[in-house]
């Protein structure tokens, strides 16, 4: 009888398309009260009689309603009765959550911690675990998403699970960051070094190839082996899998061990400086030189940068801002 009465009900608003927050209010009053058997109403089934702003207008009420009164429903529950309000409450919030939820997960980690609070860990874990299987949005889960279903897998004594997640985030959207998460994972659990750091090196080589979409011209295996292999990271650099930026970033890195192999690079970014005329090229012009300059010092080639600015300085006289910026610069 509720289910049918329900259908009418939903059915005349789509016809009639009353005042979609008035709609809103009813719908929570609804909700909220367990003698309407609030079961037989789905939230989700109004959205296009409601609207985005019918939607937020529940979600904020019922909210509001669970933070003001989670222990009762339109009253305050007996002495000594079981805490159905309570529950019958949370239900209703997580229902009105679940009708609007983010690409990202982001609702779903919204739902876990109101549940949480209500005492309800085992559901709370559930839904942000969901979430994370759930998630559509092109950068991936919600971050803080990622580090409740973490953090509650490590109070629980479960690495191994802290690593899966951490290698699927990393497969899914390779980058630096989730290499780090990864490497931290793995190596509480045991199981970083040997196959755990070498699958995940392959997963970033396979992403930092030429030509694949992820890699935006800067190559995150690059970036991780920065983090923690220079020698290697030069190797990946030289094999082409650096983007301009990790070059720079490369060459300053490695300046001090091998000055020759970071002079190269530096000289090779400034060659094509030396055809612009806007002040922001004068002023990366000039810190590319005084790198190139500690190259040269470290190498003991000093007479020889002198060469190369002498002839720098002929060739770019007709600038008159870079010559004076040299100058300051003590070049």
């Amino acid at each position: 009888m509720a289910t049918a009465v329900a259908d009418v009900h939903l059915e005349a608003c789509r016809t009639a398309r009353p005042d979609p927050v008035e709609t809103a209010q009813w719908l929570v009053r609804y909700l909220l009260d367990e003698v309407n058997e609030a079961a037989d109403i789905d939230l989700f089934d109004y959205r296009a009689v409601v609207g985005d702003r019918g939607m937020a207008h529940a979600r904020a009420r019922v909210g509001a309603a669970w933070r003001a009164n989670p222990e009762g429903v339109g009253g305050e529950v007996p002495l000594g009765a079981p805490p159905e309000g309570r529950r019958w409450r949370m239900d209703a919030l997580v229902e009105v959550h679940t009708s609007d939820l983010a690409p990202n997960g982001h609702t779903h980690l919204v739902i876990a911690r109101e549940l949480e609070t209500a005492g309800r860990a085992g559901e709370a874990l559930e839904w942000a675990e969901r979430g994370l299987r759930e998630a559509v949005s092109e950068w991936g889960p919600d971050g803080d998403l990622v580090a409740f279903v973490c953090k509650r897998y490590e109070l629980a004594g479960r690495p191994a699970d802290v690593v899966t997640v951490r290698r699927n985030l990393l497969c899914a959207r390779p980058s630096l960051t989730a290499y780090q998460h990864l490497r931290t994972a793995a190596r509480d659990a045991g199981a970083w070094e040997g196959a755990g750091r070498a699958g995940a090196l392959e997963v970033l080589r396979a992403a930092s190839r030429p030509g694949n979409e992820q890699r935006h011209d800067n190559s995150p295996l690059v970036d991780a082996l920065m983090d923690d292999d220079l020698q290697a990271a030069w190797q990946a650099a030289t094999g082409g899998y650096a983007g301009r930026r990790q070059w720079l970033a490369l060459a300053d890195r490695i300046r001090d061990r091998q000055p020759a192999d970071a002079l190269t690079v530096y000289l090779r970014w400034i060659e094509p400086l030396r055809a612009q005329t806007r002040d922001r090229t004068y002023e990366h012009l000039t810190k590319l030189l005084l790198s190139a300059r500690s190259c040269h010092r470290a190498l003991g080639t000093e007479s020889d940068f002198a060469i190369y600015m002498a002839a720098l300085r002929t060739d770019q006289k007709r600038k008159r801002k870079l010559p004076a910026l040299l100058d300051r610069s003590g070049l």
